[in-house]
């Protein structure tokens, strides 16, 4: 079983060589631009299968298959959110959401082998494009709804400086500063709140942009923000999300 890598970030793509090839399946080259690829495919056999980055460094990888009938089938490796790969699935084998999980590739590729006892998915590109082009909208939670002896109090996300977890508990801090026992989780929370004003910087902290009083350089290149009025432990940006979370401070989401 034969296949090409297709993908401008030399370290995933080395990364994703190493467990492709872990798994017996020989990688006959691995490409970086829309313009090399459209080179190889056109003087070369094509393989069984392409893992294929969605964007690349000179445009969308679909632009390849305007200049190359592909004749291989198609596993996509991106970074574009779940949501809007689910809304399609375009007949591709699979789709792979960066950094790549082993599981999902051993899946993936187990998935690509029995199809290929039937026929070979074909791939509407210029849907997919179209998709990209204009994703569907995301809807983000507003308020939440906390329980409070026989009473039910309702906060605006607007209201919130941040979500914790604490002793198994999750907990939302309101500006009042007061601190509310909720019934979820911070891994629900990522699919419900806004990514351009909510932001997980460690395994314990969600915070609100606007709860940020100041932002101080701590121990071991992380960073120590200081909330409105939220105090009760320090808040904390682990090491890996202190480059995403400046980043995300500048709106690059």
């Amino acid at each position: 079983m034969t296949t090409v890598i297709i993908e401008d970030e030399k370290p995933s793509a080395r990364r994703l060589k190493r467990m492709v090839e872990a798994m017996d399946i020989h990688v006959l080259q691995v490409l970086h631009s829309v313009e090399e690829a459209i080179v190889w495919y056109k003087a070369n056999t094509h393989p069984d299968l392409v893992f294929l980055d969605i964007q690349l460094s000179d445009g969308l990888s679909f632009e390849i298959f305007d200049e190359v009938t592909i004749e291989s089938s198609i596993i996509f490796t991106t970074a574009y959110d779940e949501y809007a790969l689910k809304a399609f699935k375009l007949k591709s084998v699979d789709y792979l959401l960066k950094p790549i999980d082993q599981d999902e590739l051993e899946f993936a590729v187990k998935k690509f082998k029995s199809q290929i006892k039937t026929s070979k998915p074909e791939v509407d590109f210029m849907a997919l494009t179209k998709l990209l082009s204009s994703p569907p909208a995301t809807t983000y939670k507003k308020r939440y709804t906390i329980k409070v002896g026989q009473h039910l109090k309702i906060f605006n996300v607007d209201d919130i400086e941040c979500f914790y977890s604490e002793n198994k508990g999750t907990y939302l801090h309101a500006t009042g500063n007061r601190s509310y026992l909720m019934d979820t989780t911070l891994e629900q929370l990522e699919n419900e709140l806004d990514i351009t004003c909510f932001y997980r910087i460690s395994r314990k902290f969600f915070i609100n942009i606007t709860a940020i009083k100041d932002i101080v350089a701590y121990t071991n290149s992380r960073l120590e923000l200081k909330l409105n009025h939220f105090d009760a432990s320090e808040v904390i940006v682990s090491r890996e999300k202190v480059k995403d979370f400046k980043a995300w401070l500048e709106g690059q989401v």
